[in-house]
């Protein structure tokens, strides 16, 4: 999509004057002096989220033991709340466990290693808590990762390019495991060539949707993967360690989940206690134990504003805010050495810009320091992710008026390269 901008705050007013989601600023706990562009690291608080939260405090105050009477299936409501953003069956979609958690017992219902078929393919530049479960899965099989976990080298180390992909789905694969948005570049990787390529070739996939879950718009009835996992803290701001969102294709009901728990046993016969496991039959069957209400409560608030404005929107801003971003970085900081580390194609990146530049770790301390807040990725990563729901055009110049002056000034050099414990 062609789309011009002007140099200079007066345009940058302009655009947020036109913004008809400018409003729902409002609905955030915003920072006078700071301006946030780590959303994609962790979502602000919302009002809608905080509003939900104190009600579940009273739930349990006013009801006690009772207040399972109305949040039994919190698990699967939230979800089908969320289905509309990957335009999923309602009770395809789950809230439960970790991004881990959940990639564990994912893979534990897939994986079934034959003689012929015990690989699992995996790329190299992935976020790594994917690796860390895929290794530990074939381990429990009892193989080691160095032969049962095959590697798709990136050729640039910033992207995946999915014809390698495809040539790696050899007869010996059995599961894929791939991120949908990669977190260092941003890149969308084409879901749908690679999903329909594995199932030709008779292989289970999963998707991460980590980086692009509430930032960029799917269409699971469309793609058709066999499972999913994605995080709630992010873009779709649950809450710091809120519980994780899990997908199971409805055509899978029927297997028996990897990891078993009671929670995720059928309804009618949860509470006779017995011995055998009998799962229900959709997404919820994948829990595993007792719902963590606190943790889940934000979230609902949160979907709420996903509700009202619709992902349509969200994703159009994202996408205006970014390539404004970009537009700033090539007109005013390239001639700096700094450079955008992300596709520049609407249907190829995700909805955070990668800034580069040799000096980035020490470029975002002093960002920090300067009232903005980005997070840094090695080697030379500078992450900014303007959020539709709350970053403003005029933060987003902003934001690049502070790092030319850190640039020019050289404030950063008052900052050890020494990497800290959370960068």
């Amino acid at each position: 999509m062609e789309r011009n901008y002007e140099l200079g705050i007066a345009f940058a007013n302009k655009k947020d004057q036109q913004d008809e989601l400018y409003s729902v600023r409002e609905n955030f706990y915003i920072k006078e002096d700071e301006i946030y562009m780590d959303g994609n690291s962790l979502g602000l608080a919302s009002k809608p989220a905080e509003k939900e939260l104190l009600n579940m405090m009273e739930e349990w105050k006013e009801k006690a033991i009772g207040l399972w009477d109305g949040y039994f299936h919190f698990g699967l409501e939230l979800g089908a709340l969320m289905a509309p953003l990957v335009n999923a069956g309602e009770n395809e979609i789950v809230v439960t466990g970790s991004t881990t958690s959940n990639i564990h017992s994912a893979i534990s219902t897939f994986y079934h290693p034959t003689k012929e078929r015990y690989k699992i393919l995996v790329d190299d530049i992935n976020f790594p808590t994917d690796r860390y479960a895929v290794d530990s899965q074939v381990r429990l099989k009892g193989y080691e990762p160095e032969d049962a976990v095959k590697v798709v080298k990136s050729r640039d180390g910033r992207y995946i390019n999915e014809d390698d992909v495809i040539e790696a789905m050899t007869d010996d694969v059995c599961v894929i495991l791939l991120p949908t948005v990669l977190y260092r570049s941003a890149q969308i990787v084409d879901m749908k060539k690679i999903t329909k390529a594995a199932h030709e070739k008779g292989i289970y996939i999963g998707w991460d949707l980590c980086h692009a879950i509430g930032a960029v718009q799917f269409d699971f009835q469309d793609v058709d993967p066999d499972f999913a996992i994605w995080c709630t803290y992010k873009y779709l701001n649950g809450g710091p360690g809120a519980v994780a969102g899990l997908y199971i294709n409805k055509k899978h009901f029927d297997k028996l989940p990897g990891i078993a728990g009671w929670w995720g046993n059928r309804d009618d016969t949860q509470f006779a206690l017995k011995h055998a496991f009998e799962h229900q039959k959709d997404a919820s069957g994948w829990q595993v134990g007792s719902l963590s209400m606190f943790s889940m409560a934000p979230l609902k608030g949160s979907l709420e504003l996903y509700h009202q404005v619709g992902m349509e929107k969200i994703r159009e801003k994202s996408l205006d805010l970014t390539a404004y971003l970009m537009f700033l970085i090539d007109e005013r900081l390239a001639k700096y050495g700094f450079s955008v580390g992300n596709p520049r194609e609407d249907d190829k990146r995700g909805g955070h810009v990668c800034l580069e530049h040799d000096e980035a770790y020490r470029i975002c301390q002093s960002l920090r320091q300067n009232g903005v807040v980005p997070d840094f990725r090695e080697p030379n990563v500078i992450r900014l992710a303007p959020i539709a729901f709350y970053t403003s055009f005029a933060e987003v110049h902003k934001v690049v008026d502070i790092i030319e002056d850190i640039y020019v000034t050289k404030k950063y050099e008052e900052f050890s390269k020494t990497r800290g414990l959370v960068v």
